[in-house]
């Protein structure tokens, strides 16, 4: 039997892209080896955080997996950043670290085309620059017309505690060399990096009336856009703890015996999430740091200690954790450790995650570079849409980057590379006002439905949706304000000015003091409460939203214009030798993608521009 799709990992990227390619009726396997740790948080127990929460909406919206499993399994969740700007809000939630592969394993027995094998695989079988199928450790070979690597950290990992270097991936499970040697004997730039993970601690030993407690939020929300909540869900808290002085210098003494600083290390460690030993050494002039202490599992007595991932020797770790105030008695279950591992640089990539060296080979998740769940899911989804398209002989599906975080992630990745493990941040989003939490369905529901990913009755949820709150804008632009005693007495109490002239509903929540209770006041409660924040957004930030809403459509004007593959950049005159360089590796699709390479400039962009508008790069060939 030929697959039409082999995906290699069952962790968040090669779950997504397995399903995908089963929704959009492609003969699937996803294989994996160990199927009960599918979907594996091996680090953080948490779903979401900014940015990265809204990659997690923009996954649902498309017809993703992430979101509804995530709602089914979190014990705690968060709106961050509420009381800022509509831009920077996200969910974040604490993930029941048992219960939700468990969650993903059954979407994945359930799903239709879709094949599941428990073993490791050994190599891929590529033949004339093209993949056909992977063999496993058995020797066995699964043929398949499509591949996606989704390895994680499992690729020639070693795992660090001090001068100790374990040939292991997370937390014991086998590392696999086969595909990493395959990969550089192909040609592929491989490169070591470097992530971590805290210690887990026995939630008994802990002093908590040293600490801070953070509950979650008491409204409902959720992730997924089908809006639904699980009450029986518990509700658990975290706690917040500082680092001391003394935490410090434990840390400054044992530099030495550090994986890290002691050249055990040979990965780059995450710039954005770094180990305790590097906080203190680059932020010397802070007197602590925070840690919070989050819970894993209902099933389990462990606590994860967010902030203190460290590659420090287990009785340095003992003597570390026990001058945190609250942590005076700790008892320590796991160690924490540092894991290093191989990648590929993601410029050989093109934007549809389709590797540029071998055909019908794509690559998602932390193999390209990438840190965090989210981001692994949101590639995994692409690479699985992409793989599918291929086979249909289909044009691949690229988000813009105001169209998605998605695209932004996948943007950076292919365009500029990576020297860290790559962290998703709001601040990397240029059109961060068009690419919010509450508004992820709008952007690519349609996309979603227009792929085979989303079901008629969901995607008819969706339309009504979307004409409720075109009717709603439509009312509040034209419900008038009248300037009576009652009107002005109601403004008057909620802290704003009085009127003299009648007003548009719209006009009046202009103002900051105003917002959705008084469309409440006003129209009665006839809307629900998303529709409601939609309003409320569009109003309040209508002209920085069309602001960005032109520079986004003055950005789309150079990704339209598409750059052949028969382009010969030695035969472009008037171009730096670095953006030739550039160029050549990285083979840009379209002008957009090409002004966004590192050490291409402006200037080669518009000699590039005129080039293409000649025509003269056809009498080049």
């Amino acid at each position: 039997m030929i697959y039409d799709g082999i995906v290699v990992g069952g962790g968040h990227a090669g779950i997504e892209a397995a399903l995908a390619m089963a929704r959009m009726n492609k003969r699937t396997v996803l294989i994996t080896g160990n199927l009960s740790k599918v979907a594996s948080l091996p680090c953080n127990p948490s779903i979401g955080g900014p940015a990265k929460g809204i990659v997690v909406r923009e996954i649902d919206a498309l017809g993703g997996e992430m979101a509804k499993s995530a709602d089914k399994g979190q014990i705690q969740m968060k709106m961050l950043n509420a009381s800022k700007g509509p831009a920077v809000r996200a969910l974040r939630a604490q993930i029941d670290k048992l219960k939700y592969p468990k969650i993903m394993l059954d979407v994945l027995k359930q799903q239709e085309n879709l094949t599941l094998i428990e073993s490791l695989v050994e190599k891929m079988i590529v033949e004339d620059h093209t993949v056909k199928g992977v063999t496993l450790q058995n020797g066995q070979n699964i043929l398949g017309k499509t591949v996606i690597l989704t390895t994680g950290t499992y690729l020639s990992s070693n795992i660090l505690i001090g001068k100790e270097k374990t040939h292991s991936g997370p937390h014991g499970e086998p590392t696999t060399y086969g595909i990493s040697q395959q990969l550089k004997d192909l040609g592929f730039e491989v490169i070591r990096l470097k992530t971590g993970t805290p210690p887990r601690v026995d939630k008994y030993s802990l002093d908590y009336e040293k600490m801070v407690i953070q509950p979650g939020d008491t409204e409902k929300h959720t992730f997924s856009f089908d809006n639904v909540y699980y009450d029986e869900n518990p509700k658990e808290v975290c706690y917040l703890t500082h680092t001391s002085l003394k935490t410090h210098d434990i840390i400054n003494q044992n530099l030495d015996q550090s994986a890290m600083y002691g050249g055990v290390v040979e990965g780059v460690g995450p710039r954005y999430c770094p180990s305790i030993e590097d906080k203190v050494v680059r932020f010397f002039d802070k007197s602590r740091h925070q840690v919070f202490i989050e819970p894993e599992s209902m099933e389990l007595d462990e606590l994860y200690v967010q902030g203190m991932s460290t590659s420090l020797p287990r009785h340095i770790q003992e003597k570390m954790l026990k001058t945190i105030p609250g942590m005076e008695h700790v008892n320590i279950v796991k160690y924490a450790y540092a894991i290093e591992y191989d990648a590929i640089n993601p410029v050989q990539l093109y934007p549809s995650l389709e590797t540029k060296k071998i055909h019908n080979l794509f690559c998602a998740g932390q193999i390209n570079g990438t840190s965090g769940y989210e981001e692994a899911a949101g590639q995994g989804l692409m690479a699985g849409i992409n793989a599918a398209l291929k086979i249909s002989n289909k044009e691949p599906f690229v988000l813009h980057r105001h169209e998605a975080y998605i695209g932004v992630l996948i943007d950076d990745l292919v365009t500029k590379g990576v020297l860290d493990p790559y962290r998703l941040l709001t601040s990397r989003a240029e059109h961060r006002l068009l690419l919010r939490h509450d508004n992820a369905d709008l952007r690519l529901r349609e996309y979603g439905y227009k792929l085979g990913l989303l079901d008629e009755v969901t995607y008819q949820k969706y339309v009504q949706k979307k004409n409720n709150y075109e009717k709603a804008f439509e009312i509040v632009d034209t419900f008038k304000v009248l300037p009576n005693k009652e009107n002005n007495e109601y403004l008057l109490s909620q802290g704003s000015a009085a009127i003299y002239e009648t007003y548009l509903l719209s006009e009046l929540i202009k103002r900051p003091e105003l917002g959705k209770q008084q469309i409440i006041h006003f129209i009665g409660d006839v809307f629900d409460q998303d529709t409601l924040e939609q309003i409320e957004i569009h109003v309040k930030y209508e002209g920085y939203i069309q602001k960005a809403q032109r520079e986004a459509d003055k950005v789309l004007r150079l990704e339209d214009k598409m750059i052949p593959d028969i382009i010969d950049y030695r035969q472009i005159r008037n171009i730096s030798s670095e953006s030739r360089e550039k160029l050549m590796k990285i083979k840009p699709k379209t002008l957009g993608q090409a002004s966004r390479i590192s050490g291409v400039n402006p200037a080669d962009i518009s000699v590039l521009l005129v080039y293409l508008e000649s025509g003269a790069f056809h009498h080049d060939i």
